[in-house]
């Protein structure tokens, strides 16, 4: 998910916040978490019923596992990316409260799209933008980019 943040109205600076898009909110994990114990649950009494005594200690190991898979891709959807443009600089910061990764003035700065990937280039540094989102986001964040890097130079790329 791109957020597009303008600072002034009618000024340059602008700041993109990048998110990895998420199909469920925290809500609907644990409904569906539960949903998964239950069925679990569900499957150990009837094989405990049919006789297979170890049927309920592996299905707590089952749940405890597919909890913390569930909560493992609940973190890796926490991550972000800040994009920073403005008249004097071009910031990328990779996570909040870091320091910028890619520091340059918006005059060099280029972005390049190759194969699926958006790139910042200015003076043979380059840094990957946006790589957790979907290919029509990228294709839509170099667009971004693209214009807000020719506002914040005052000329049309």
């Amino acid at each position: 998910m791109i957020e597009v943040l303008r600072q002034v109205s009618g000024d340059s600076r602008a700041q993109l916040v990048l998110h990895p898009p998420r199909a469920l909110d925290a809500r609907q994990f644990v409904q569906l978490f539960a949903a998964l114990a239950g069925l679990m649950l569900f499957t150990a009494i009837l094989g405990w019923l049919a006789g297979n005594v170890l049927a309920p200690a592996f299905a707590l190991l089952h749940c405890f596992l597919v909890g913390v898979a569930l909560r493992a891709v609940w973190r890796s959807g926490e991550r972000r990316e800040e994009i920073r443009v403005g008249p004097d600089c071009v910031e990328v910061i990779p996570a909040a409260g870091s320091s910028p990764t890619f520091h340059a003035h918006p005059y060099w700065v280029r972005v390049v799209v190759e194969k699926e990937r958006v790139l910042l280039v200015s003076s043979g540094r380059r840094v990957e933008v946006g790589s957790f989102l979907a290919p029509v986001e990228r294709r839509e964040l170099a667009v971004t980019l693209e214009g807000l890097l020719a506002a914040s130079n005052g000329c049309n790329r």
